[in-house]
């Protein structure tokens, strides 16, 4: 998916790409760029960084395991009988390192450079990860896979953008596949230039690192690096197309084989009329199975090995609880990927493909991150029963192999219990109620999550806060803690601008008439979720007219004293359990500041370092990804942001007018300009 960062008022369709290589032409590379070499000697890094980059242990089993397609033509087409077809990354020119990840890079077995060898190992970097010269050992392809998007078979889609080049075995014995995300084009390329931009670029190696260190499953990023290589991209979808930075990410995970990749097989969709190009390939799909399950779920293969129907149903009943465990940990830290699509969910349990994701600031149960998703297909409070949906698709593409009788028990067993035990067990944690198990222990975080809908709460700073409550029965101290949360509580301004109405009255008019007189048509432009939003919008907006900023602080504040009543009797009942309160309470505070983070990787952060970096200056991107890496950990921070935004960045996103100048902190709820960022 393309994406970019544009002003709401702005249209959310995706724009089609049109520049380098089209219909299959083949690109020369630009003046000054080196073509990819062949692994060999010719390939070997010299100097320092030869001992660096000749760490890489290359072990290809998914090339030797899966069929190849027997084609090497390198142009949009089908790719019927294989999983991966041979490609070539596409070289581009002046390639230059943004950001490194040390710790993902460790373990390819590439460890810390020595001071002096780091300019030198940077530039080895920026020259072997953009995809201009190929390690040793490295076998570029693309793998083929296919996917329902937004609820519809699309039929064959692919790496389009993304190379694998191969499996490195690290110094543990650790299988790692890596891959360069944004290196050209591939038969799986189809209208689009096989190309990704700094801005998104940026976002998914930022992420991807983020979601680690705050305990999430997900692909890692190694490096990203940006090269003097232009496309054109209307990043405003308003006919005013702009170059911009050919940027490539190293990916790093044990598989990118996703959902998708069983979908090869699919039969004609009855809706779309699409198929898989595997179709009736049976016999590939046992190929995948098994080199899925003994290469990542080698206890499984191992227990059942005589029986391969229940070795299948129990490698998808792993599936499932992976899925369902990693999409509660997304919910408690408040994550929105944006386009869970089958192609984009991970055979293995790991957050994959970052695109138009989003950490929701105000929480807002229906908050949507992906300006595209228009029905809120993917909205935040969405996201577990999608994946459920996604593995009910994963299930119909293994049939034979695992009969569906066997698969739909399995998942309406194992997905909502699973999901339900992980979400309140880490709820819990978040809460700090860490030796008891009540049973209404659910009812008091959904109380929880209603104040903070009702408040506009930051999520992740009012999760921050509770550790600082005592449960003190002074009414000093509740006061003062009730001004601390007040300030994570949104302003009238933020309100005002969420709820401000989005249609022009006399087309909301039309369309309320249209839904009466010809519902059929309705169906066809508009939904009613939509226009009930809107009437909902234009309500709280005019109920928010007649409120000044004192009443909305004593309604906040009357709220949050209701729910820390029921809090602080829940944390009594804890106490009484315990033989020392004072232990009880450091433990419960350490607990929860390390299962609540401090930092994520807001919206607005993200796009204060993707300035600075189309700028020239990747200093910014270095400190979050600084900030990122240690989530929890209450730090000084290091760099500030500034909350005055000029009207100039809306070329990236924001449309507002000049604000106060103040500075902010990473920490940091949104400046008012961030409500006007969307991603797409």
């Amino acid at each position: 998916s393309s994406v970019g960062l544009a002003s709401r008022r702005t249209a959310t369709r995706l724009p089609s790409s049109h520049w380098t290589r089209r219909h299959g032409a083949m690109q020369e590379p630009p003046p000054g760029a080196a073509r990819p070499e062949s692994p060999g000697p010719s390939a070997a890094p010299a100097g320092a960084a030869a001992a660096w980059l000749g760490a890489l242990r290359f072990d290809n089993r998914a090339l030797r395991s899966l069929p190849l397609d027997p084609s090497e033509e390198n142009v949009p087409r089908q790719v019927p009988g294989a999983c991966f077809s041979r490609v070539r990354p596409s070289p581009v020119q002046s390639p230059r390192l943004v950001a490194m990840s040390l710790p993902a890079l460790a373990l390819l077995g590439l460890e810390p450079p020595a001071a002096g060898a780091l300019e030198e190992l940077e530039a080895e970097a920026a020259l072997y990860f953009s995809g201009n010269r190929l390690p040793p050992g490295a076998e570029p392809a693309a793998h083929c896979y296919c996917g329902h998007q937004f609820g519809s078979f699309a039929g064959q889609l692919g790496d389009g953008a993304a190379v694998y080049l191969g499996e490195v075995l690290s110094p543990r014995g650790e299988r790692w596949e890596i891959q360069l995300k944004g290196a050209g084009l591939t038969p799986f390329s189809r209208q689009a230039d096989g190309r990704k931009v700094l801005r998104s670029s940026i976002r998914e190696f930022l992420c991807s690192e983020a979601m680690f260190h705050l305990g999430i499953p997900t692909t890692r990023a190694g490096t990203c690096v940006t090269s003097d290589s232009k496309v054109v991209r209307d990043i405003l979808y308003d006919g005013n197309p702009k170059n911009e930075r050919c940027t490539i990410v190293l990916r790093i995970a044990s598989t990118f084989i996703r959902f998708g990749s069983f979908e090869i097989f699919k039969p004609t969709d009855e809706y779309t009329g699409r198929k898989g190009p595997s179709v009736n390939r049976n016999d590939i799909r046992i190929q995948m199975l098994n080199y899925v399950i003994s290469t990542f779920y080698p206890e499984i293969q191992q227990a059942y090995s005589d029986n391969s129907v229940q070795r299948n149903a129990a490698f998808f009943r792993e599936v499932t609880k992976r899925t369902a465990r990693m999409v509660a940990e997304w919910q408690c830290v408040g994550f929105c990927h944006g386009v869970l699509n089958t192609d984009n969910m991970s055979i293995v349990g790991l957050t994959i493909d970052y695109g138009p994701f989003g950490f929701m600031d105000r929480y807002d149960p229906e908050h949507i991150c992906n300006g595209s998703d228009n029905a809120g297909r993917y909205a935040y409070n969405k996201q577990p029963e999608i994946c459920k949906w996604n593995l009910g698709k994963l299930a119909e593409v293994l049939v034979p192999e695992l009969p569906s009788e066997i698969s739909e028990l399995i998942l309406e067993d194992e997905y909502d219990a699973e999901f339900e035990r992980h979400y309140l067990q880490k709820m819990r944690k978040k809460l700090g109620l860490i030796h008891l198990e009540l049973e209404d222990d659910d009812k008091l975080v959904s109380e929880l999550l209603e104040t903070m809908h009702l408040t506009g709460g930051d999520f992740t700073n009012t999760f921050r806060l509770l550790s600082s409550f005592s449960g003190d029965l002074d009414p000093l101290k509740l006061e003062d803690f009730l001004e601390k949360i007040a300030t994570q509580c949104a302003s009238m301004e933020e309100l005002k601008v969420a709820f401000r109405p989005q249609m022009d009255p006399r087309q909301l008019s039309m369309m309320l008439m249209l839904a009466q007189s010809n519902p059929q048509l309705f169906a066809l432009i508009g939904t009613k979720a939509n226009i009930n939003k809107e009437l909902e919008r234009i309500e709280q907006f005019s109920k928010l007219q007649q409120l000044t900023a004192a009443d909305l602080l004593s309604r906040n504040k009357r709220h949050w004293k209701e729910w820390l009543q029921k809090y602080r009797v829940r944390l009594e009942k804890e106490i009484e359990s315990v033989s020392n309160a004072d232990v009880w309470n450091a433990e419960r505070v350490k607990i929860m500041n390390s299962n609540n983070p401090k930092y994520i990787l807001r919206n607005y952060i993200a796009q204060n370092a993707i300035e600075a970096a189309e700028n020239g200056d990747f200093t910014e991107v270095r400190e979050v990804l600084k900030r990122l890496e240690n989530p929890f950990e209450e730090t000084e921070d290091l760099t500030e942001v500034q909350e005055d935004q000029e009207e100039e960045t809306v070329a990236a996103a924001a449309v507002c007018a000049p604000v106060t100048s103040s500075k902010l902190p990473y920490s940091s709820k949104p400046p008012l300009w961030a409500s006007e960022l969307c991603v797409t």
